[in-house]
């Protein structure tokens, strides 16, 4: 995921017809009772109106601040801070003096935008309201969208605000942030396009919104030569934006680079957003990465052709099924946090926010990404299989102690049950109906017994919260994709509680976990057992089953029959080596200190966790060689600069908790399926 890091906009365009109809369609996911529906409580106008008031006030047309507000948020007020800086149901932006990157986990501080990219600061100041209200106030955050949008529009045109709805278009592109032209225009684009069509939903909170289809509005494309964008140092001997997607052929596919050059032009070591590389001929890829982007694809999209977001990925996705290539596959996107999982991934973003799930992943998003990852899975060699198709939330971040701060993207509303039937080739019908069966099986398990986890995702709705408003709120019920684990098989035993989840403290509400043990928040993945992952029983009390998990044993409620939330497995395992009373799990698979060539710094090899005797983990089985990619500049300048190294040393990739974890492979004993 992106997340921390800023991001901004892009979208394919379509005829308004067919857009309008795929919009509408999705707007019947929001009331539907498929298995990836939300589950809207109650209904109400009242946000409705907000918009309705604000246009009153501010001259600007309702239909302008609902289209903006629906691509930017789906009518949902995120409950912190988005992909891009920004807050609330119109994404309004301030700037963040540190971000983490993520090519490596660690922190940068990135350089500021035009202000006219700070919709948030500019609101304020307009408004007189301060930025703490404008981010958490529905009516002032709208009210503070509408001010912007008049002020531009003024600007754009001698003084005046525009009298044919048409003429908004440039002000809407300003609104943006985009870093250049042709996305400010994609963005302006897209919300005329739902101008144009219209949409009509109830939203996952209970909110009945209407936009009016006005299918004979003309956007006015003649003031966007007023807009200034900031200049980039885009590469120019290595600029491919014209390059041709890497995407199966029924899909809707485009290329636009991430940015590539220098942040510093005085530091050829600080530079952005990916890096360049001959894969899979130098580096084997061997893992696919799902994100959400904590926000819209336009937003996405424009935050990797920013040379401040020190992150990318090869693909993002769009509610609609849309998908816009950013890096080629043989070049190493930025995404996870840990630069030797980057090395072997390929990276896929996708628009919406963990926290809200069904109304952002939607069927189109579900297949268009699933039909990408087989086609990625078939050139690439990847097994179809959780332990190569993994969530950002299930990737270490390389600093051992670092761990609190890695992302929990896709977040607990990603369907992965349905989402791999679809990789492995299934109709979307066939993954339905695979949820009246996944549970069902009964079966006797026992001490050493592997099982894959597995609830029926459209009847395990277990409560959840949200604490990123510094208010812990209960979200709304729908599926999720785990089963909590308790220290002992009682419903009212606490959770487990991961040893670094709870000990840092943290001013970003997206990682802020409320009090200092395992609990219900979203982004606790330290007691939460994923679906498709594979565990050890390590004992069986009733209905009750125990796994090896973190070091500790969590227990799930696993009964007999249709309640079922876990079925019988097959993996290797592995145990560390007999005499041994523990062995350290890392972070990453580097290579030994002796490897290394004396012009290039011997990379740490961090430990994140251990494995106590007795205790037994799931594994591919499959000895992993070590290997470090060496790429210190942007130009290419350092001695070896852009090398990599290879190792004798060699690991076993296991799944420890709720992330993957790689251990030596003198340290530990592996027996087969």
């Amino acid at each position: 995921m992106v997340k921390t890091l800023l991001l901004a906009r892009h979208k394919l365009r379509r005829p308004a017809s067919t857009l309008g109809a795929i919009i509408a369609a999705v707007g019947l996911l929001f009331v539907s009772s498929s298995p990836m529906a939300t589950f809207a409580q109650g209904a109400s106008t009242s946000r409705q109106q907000l918009f309705f008031s604000a246009a009153q006030e501010f001259e600007v047309p309702e239909s302008v601040l609902l289209a903006l507000s629906y691509n930017e948020s789906h009518w949902v007020s995120n409950a912190g801070m988005s992909n891009d800086g920004g807050y609330g149901l119109m994404d309004l932006r301030t700037y963040h003096s540190t971000v983490m990157s993520g090519r490596d986990g660690t922190t940068v501080t990135p350089a500021k935008q035009q202000a006219s990219y700070y919709t948030l600061d500019q609101a304020a100041q307009l408004l007189r309201v301060s930025p703490a209200i404008l981010k958490a106030d529905d009516q002032q955050n709208v009210r503070g969208a509408a001010a912007v949008l008049a002020q531009d529009a003024k600007q754009l045109n001698s003084g005046n605000l525009p009298v044919d709805l048409g003429d908004w278009y440039s002000a809407v592109a300003q609104f943006s942030g985009a870093v250049n032209s042709a996305s400010a225009s994609s963005f302006a684009n897209d919300v005329f396009t739902t101008i144009k069509g219209g949409i009509s939903l109830t939203t996952p909170d209970g909110q009945v919104m209407n936009l009016p289809a006005s299918p004979s509005v003309r956007p006015n494309i003649e003031g966007m030569s007023a807009l200034e964008f900031k200049p980039t140092s885009m590469n120019p001997v290595k600029n491919i934006s014209n390059s041709t997607p890497e995407c199966p052929s029924t899909l809707n596919c485009r290329f636009i680079s991430a940015f590539y050059g220098p942040d510093d032009p005085n530091d050829p070591t600080n530079y952005g957003n990916y890096d360049f590389a001959n894969r899979p001929q130098d580096m084997q890829i061997k893992y696919i990465y799902i994100h959400d982007g904590e926000g819209s694809y336009d937003s996405i999209v424009n935050h990797f052709q920013d040379p401040s977001a020190y992150d990318s990925a090869q693909y993002v996705i769009s509610s609609q099924g849309d998908i816009t290539q950013m890096v080629r596959n043989k070049d190493v996107s930025w995404g996870v946090g840990n630069w030797n999982m980057n090395m072997h991934g390929i990276n896929i973003e996708h628009a919406g926010f963990g926290a809200q799930g069904a109304s952002w992943y939607t069927p189109a998003m579900y297949q268009a990404s699933a039909t990408l990852v087989r086609w990625l899975a078939s050139t690439y060699h990847i097994p179809l299989d959780r332990q190569h198709i993994l969530g950002h939330d299930n990737i270490m971040l390389r600093p051992a102690a670092g761990q609190w701060a890695q992302h929990w993207d896709p977040g607990p509303y990603w369907d992965w049950n349905y989402y791999m039937d679809l990789v492995k080739g299934k109709t979307p019908a066939q993954a339905s109906a695979d949820y009246a069966k996944t549970s069902v099986a009964d079966f006797s398990l026992k001490k050493g017994d592997v099982v894959t986890i597995s609830p029926n995702f459209a009847t395990n709705q277990p409560l959840i919260t949200d604490c990123q408003t510094g208010t812990c709120v209960t979200l709304p019920k729908q599926g999720a994709n785990f089963v909590y684990l308790h220290t002992q098989p009682d419903t009212n035993a606490p959770f487990l509680t991961d040893p670094y989840l709870h000990s840092q403290a943290t001013s970003d509400p997206y990682l802020y976990i409320d009090g200092p043990v395992g609990n219900t928040q979203d982004n606790d993945w330290g007691d939460k057992a994923p679906s498709g992952f594979k565990y050890v029983v390590a004992d069986i009390r009733g209905d009750w089953t125990g796994v090896w998990y973190s070091g500790q044993i969590g227990w799930f409620y696993n009964p007999h029959g249709e309640g079922r939330t876990a079925h019988c497995g097959t993996s290797a395992t592995l145990a560390p080596r007999r005499g041994l009373s523990s062995v350290p799990v890392y972070t990453l698979a580097y290579p030994e200190a002796s490897a290394y060539p004396s012009t290039i710094p011997v990379q740490p090899q961090p430990t994140a966790y251990s494995i106590p005797a007795g205790q037994r983990y799931t594994t591919t089985g499959k000895a992993i060689t070590s290997d470090y990619f060496y790429d210190w500049t942007w130009n290419y300048s350092a001695p070896d600069d852009h090398k990599i190294v290879v190792g004798n040393q060699k690991y076993y990739e296991i799944t420890y908790n709720h992330h993957i974890g790689f251990v030596k492979v003198e340290d530990v004993d592996v027996t087969s399926n």
